[in-house]
């Protein structure tokens, strides 16, 4: 189930948790701006993707995170989560991944189109 960002702003970015709601390594989901995205934390850093992969529009959200890589629950398809770079088919197109501020304890997103 998605969580949903909160309205605290700051210049175009939304919070959508604290930093402690996401294990490293871990992800989840959240709503922001009518858009559901996956957030990651992986090796201390945060990175943020649309949850839907683009080759058939799978939850990546619920997908097994390896390393840097998001693979889609349905497929199989990779994607880089630093970079929203495919990295195996069946998707072959990448993602655009969104920007990511830690603001204090406050993990926050700008969505990217």
């Amino acid at each position: 189930m998605a969580g949903f960002a909160d309205s605290g702003r700051v210049r175009g970015f939304t919070r959508v948790c604290r930093v402690s709601d996401i294990p490293d390594p871990g992800k989840a989901v959240f709503e922001v701006e009518d858009r559901f995205i996956v957030v990651f934390h992986a090796a201390g850093q945060f990175y943020a993707l649309d949850d839907c992969c683009t080759h058939d529009g799978g939850p990546l959200g619920e997908g097994e995170l390896a390393g840097f890589e998001i693979v889609c629950p349905r497929h199989g398809a990779r994607f880089d989560i630093r970079t929203g770079r495919v990295l195996c088919m069946p998707a072959t197109m990448g993602l655009p991944p969104h920007e990511i501020k830690v603001q204090g304890d406050d993990v926050l997103v700008r969505i990217h189109e």
